[in-house]
């Protein structure tokens, strides 16, 4: 009997997107995320109850998702009052609620048990996002105002069919690195809605 041999460059891309998958993975459940309740899911819609969350925040020039993220980051490892580092946590939280929308790194468990150190310098201000509930979608693709604006669409056509209204503008969620392939990303877009029966 003739054994099946596959050609090099197929084991090689499987071998790679097997490791890819595995790293993405494994990277995503190592990252502290904040705990939620899942009140109802509807297909790929659902409510859930946040509790508060204390942020570290910056201006977003223009949408622009670098120099925000380098000033949260300088922040983390090290440029802070007590020139200490803050784990990393997931997702990033883009806040479209002013003008001018901001970029947020939720806040550890640890650094808030400890207090979390006042940043040095301007660009970053600690602030807290109150507990809430929250209509979500998630969606693919790459960050970008397109998927956004038709992710946040649908999340409204979806409240509006169930008679929910929504409070304030999206906020967007992303919980990967940029290196991350596109179709593994995690993306989601959040809205404030009103109370309801549990």
């Amino acid at each position: 009997m003739k054994r099946l041999r596959l050609p090099l460059c197929i084991v090689i891309a499987l071998s790679a997107g097997a490791a890819i998958f595995w790293l993405v993975s494994t990277s995503r459940a190592a990252t502290e995320t904040p705990e939620y309740k899942v009140i109802r899911t509807d297909g790929k819609f659902e409510i859930r109850d946040y509790p508060a969350m204390t942020v570290a925040s910056t201006p977003m020039e223009s949408g622009e998702m670098n120099r925000g993220f380098g000033q949260l980051f300088k922040f983390i490892t090290g440029a802070n009052e007590t020139k200490e580092k803050i784990e990393m946590t997931s997702p990033v939280l883009i806040e479209t609620v002013n003008a001018q929308p901001s970029m947020n790194f939720i806040m550890p468990r640890a650094a808030l048990e400890k207090g979390v150190p006042k940043p040095a310098g301007g660009g970053v201000s600690l602030r807290k996002i109150e507990a809430a509930r929250f209509a979500v979608l998630r969606f693919d693709g790459a960050r970008n105002a397109k998927n956004e604006a038709d992710a946040a669409g649908k999340l409204r056509e979806w409240l509006g069919g169930q008679k929910i209204a929504a409070e304030e503008a999206p906020i967007f969620a992303y919980y990967d690195p940029p290196w991350t392939p596109i179709p593994l990303r995690r993306n989601e877009v959040m809205l404030r809605i009103g109370k309801l029966e549990n």
